[in-house]
């Protein structure tokens, strides 16, 4: 027979009612909660819990929290008046096993009702899911499709203008040979008045045949085209994605500045690294091994390959941010906040080559914070991180799940979720 348990407090105002069941040393993974609005036991073998309400219980917005030993239950009474007593008497024993035997029923009944609407929530993000997935690819169509449309667009311009260019070209030479043909006359009539009036007889056939001739070969003669070439064009480089108009050219100096130093920073003398093989004494090399173990859900083995990592170097900011992801699944929860710190440390100053990466250590923090129900902290990182990219859908969406669990109006998160902490980099 389980044994009664008799050490418990309770206590009410008009409106709520409390009461705080101890454990006795049952870790809470066995401990059994069964709660509807005119009954409540707890069951951790071989201890016994029951209580038959005095009075009913709004069991809707009731709640039971299991911590540091002990089972607070926080009641809030459909009627707000004192009670006389915390549970009714058990004279009537079939009266007593009418309500226990309905508390089990209501318990299944809303278990079933609880299963179907998580299949029905399930079904819809999956349909949500499919549809954005679909509607994804028809922009991406859309947008290579414009792409090509304006790349044609482009050609045809080009050959329109190429086109416009030749006519000109052939109307000027023809032009010039217009010119060319005007001048002959003019001279060939000058020089026939010329002979007129001093009566010289007219030149013979064939000098008048090598005339001609001779001005079809002046008039044949044009200047040869000019020969194509090609101008080269040098472009000033530059490491970042932005104009150099548009940057911040001291905070980007500076972070190549620690990139570099980062590349240059070496193991040193360590003892324990000393049997490593050559590979093994790349941090890129171990950021990789350790990318791929995480891929695979091999956690743990993702971890010892970022901690070599870092033994070896201590300055790149992804080996903490990626073993940051690592803490989140393995639900170390305050490592992954002290790597995630850590990263964003390294991460400075702000520019646009380290966006992505201040995005996904805040996200990775922001989650571990919502994880440990430390929500106010946890949204900070979320806004910091819609700071970085404002356009984000999905982390807009959880921001705003953040706000409504601070306000009250829903639920905390699931153990099982990780929110938008990015894969490893």
């Amino acid at each position: 027979m389980p044994l009664i348990v008799q050490d418990f407090s309770w206590t009410q105002t008009e409106s709520m009612l409390y009461i705080s069941v101890p454990l006795k040393g049952i870790k809470p993974g066995k401990v059994d909660i069964l709660a509807t609005n005119e009954y409540i036991k707890v069951s951790f073998p071989p201890f016994l819990f029951e209580v038959f309400l005095f009075d009913l219980i709004d069991d809707d917005k009731s709640a039971a929290k299991i911590g540091n030993g002990v089972v607070i239950f926080t009641l809030y009474k459909k009627n707000d008046r004192m009670w006389e007593q915390l549970g009714m008497k058990d004279d009537d024993k079939q009266r007593l096993k009418e309500i226990r035997e309905r508390a089990v029923l209501k318990t299944q009944e809303k278990a079933a009702a609880d299963s179907k609407a998580k299949a029905a929530r399930k079904q819809e993000e999956k349909k949500y899911a499919l549809q954005r997935m679909m509607q994804l690819e028809d922009e991406e169509r859309a947008r290579i499709k414009k792409i090509k449309d304006e790349e044609r667009e482009k050609a045809i311009a080009e050959m329109e203008a190429w086109k416009l260019k030749q006519r000109q070209e052939a109307e000027k030479i023809k032009a010039q040979q217009s010119q060319i043909e005007a001048q002959q006359r003019q001279g060939e009539e000058a020089e026939h008045k010329q002979r007129k009036s001093d009566q010289i007889p007219p030149p013979r056939a064939k000098e008048k045949g090598a005339i001609v001739k001779h001005a079809k070969q002046k008039q044949v003669a044009l200047p040869a085209p000019r020969s194509s070439g090609n101008i080269k064009i040098h472009f000033t480089p530059r490491v970042f994605p932005t104009a150099l108009r548009e940057s911040r050219v001291p905070e980007e100096e500076e972070w190549l500045k620690k990139q570099a130093e980062a590349r240059r920073a070496g193991a040193g003398e360590v003892p324990e690294l000393m049997d490593l093989k050559e590979e093994e004494r790349n941090p890129d090399w171990l950021k990789e091994k350790g990318n791929k173990l995480f891929a695979t859900g091999n956690y743990l083995a993702a971890v010892n390959a970022y901690n070599l990592a870092i033994q070896l170097n201590r300055k790149i900011p992804a080996l903490y941010s990626n073993r940051a992801a690592c803490h989140l699944k393995l639900r170390n929860l305050h490592k992954a906040i002290e790597d995630s710190s850590t990263a964003l440390n390294l991460l400075t100053p702000a520019v646009a080559d380290n966006a992505e990466a201040r995005m996904k250590a805040h996200l990775r923090r922001g989650t571990a914070f919502c994880e440990l129900e430390l929500y106010a902290e946890g949204l900070q990182d979320y806004q910091a991180a819609l700071k970085i990219d404002p356009h984000n859908e999905a982390v807009k969406e959880d921001a705003q799940k953040i706000r409504n669990i601070i306000q009250g109006s829903v639920d905390g998160p699931s153990d099982s979720g990780e929110g938008n902490m990015g894969h490893c980099v």
